[in-house]
Order: structure tokens, then C-alpha cells, then sequence
């Protein structure tokens, strides 16, 4: 978002929270345009925000152009993805930090260092699991500060160590998890 790349953590709570829109989108490029003008203000900003020209969005307004290239398509839907519904996609999160927690569902290398003995070899897993919400809330928060994908893992190795090798504190007390190589991982509220 932003022209930043997006780890892969931070876009699945990313895509976590818009399940929770209550309208989908605006489909076509001018409404999207109308949308954004709205939201930012001016076609300046929006023409800033997209890369393009002013001119190009006031003809979108107007809708002299109907279809956009392949790559402005993406860059005007991922920011009408990005604001919209901001209270609904507030509402969710707190719900998320507060009461419900996260459901992750995850493909990755885990590995744990424990006693001398044991087979801690990492093997990949994969995990379907109910974090509770103060890990929900940890992770929010870290994304809201900008907390980087190395940050956002190793809160979400700690919650999937909790609660899937500790058993929310009922065995292998002191289990450090390592987590690596995700090949896929999914939020859901």
C-alpha cells in the first residue's frame, strides 16, 4: 500500500479486516475516482496519489474514461480498498483486540529449542488456530506503528507457540518457537 511492499503478515490482517465490509467497493473507474476525490479532497491529490495526471482524473470524474490500464486499475482499487469503510474496519479490529481474537490459519516452517532430547528439528505444519485477543491486539498495534514483517512474525510466532506448543501455558514451559518460511498464512476475525 503506498508503493511499500507488504509483508506477508500485514497483508493477511489486511485482508482479515476488509471481510468485515458491510458494502463491497465501487466497481467501476469513475465512481472509484469520485470516491477518492471525495475522500482526499481534490483531484490533485488523488492525480499525486495515483501517479497520473490531473487531467486524466477529472476525465475519470466525468467519465470520458471508462477503463484504465492493468496498473492504474490496481493502484486506483487497492486505494478505494485502503479507505474505505474506516469504521467499520475500526469497529472490527477493536472487536478483534478486545473480545474475539483471530483465527490464523498457516503453512509454515516451525521449529523450537527445548531440552537436550527431544526432536526440535523445524519440519513444516500447518496450523489452524484461535488466537486470543491480546495477541490480536499486539499485532494491530504493531501494524498501526509500522512495525515491520520480522516485528509482526515474531508476535505471531509467540501467539502460535502459546497456543499450539504451550497449550496456553499447560506444558513445555520456557519452549522458544521459531517461525519461518510461510508459505501461506490467513486471518480471519
Amino acid at each position: 500500500m503506498n508503493g511499500v511492499t507488504v509483508g506477508i503478515i500485514e497483508d493477511g490482517l489486511e485482508r482479515a479486516v476488509q471481510q468485515a465490509f458491510t458494502r463491497p467497493i465501487p466497481k467501476s473507474a469513475g465512481a472509484q475516482m469520485r470516491y477518492l476525490v471525495k475522500q482526499l479532497k481534490g483531484t490533485r491529490a488523488v492525480a499525486d496519489a495515483l501517479g497520473v495526471s490531473q487531467r486524466t482524473v477529472e476525465r475519470y470524474v466525468k467519465d470520458q474514461i471508462r477503463r484504465p490500464r492493468a496498473d492504474l486499475a490496481q493502484r486506483l482499487e487497492d486505494a478505494v480498498r485502503e479507505r474505505w469503510q474506516p469504521r467499520v474496519r475500526e469497529r472490527a479490529r477493536r472487536q478483534a483486540a478486545t473480545s474475539t481474537g483471530l483465527v490464523v490459519d498457516v503453512r509454515a516452517r516451525f521449529g523450537f529449542t527445548a531440552a537436550p532430547g527431544t526432536t526440535d528439528d523445524a519440519r513444516i505444519r500447518h496450523l489452524t488456530l484461535a488466537l486470543p485477543p491480546q495477541y490480536a491486539a499486539r499485532l494491530f498495534d504493531a501494524q498501526d506503528v509500522g512495525a515491520g514483517e520480522q516485528q509482526l512474525r515474531a508476535i505471531a510466532a509467540e501467539g502460535l507457540g502459546e497456543m499450539y506448543f504451550r497449550d496456553g501455558g499447560r506444558r513445555a514451559h520456557g519452549l522458544e518457537v521459531e517461525f519461518t518460511d510461510v508459505e501461506q498464512i490467513q486471518f480471519d476475525l
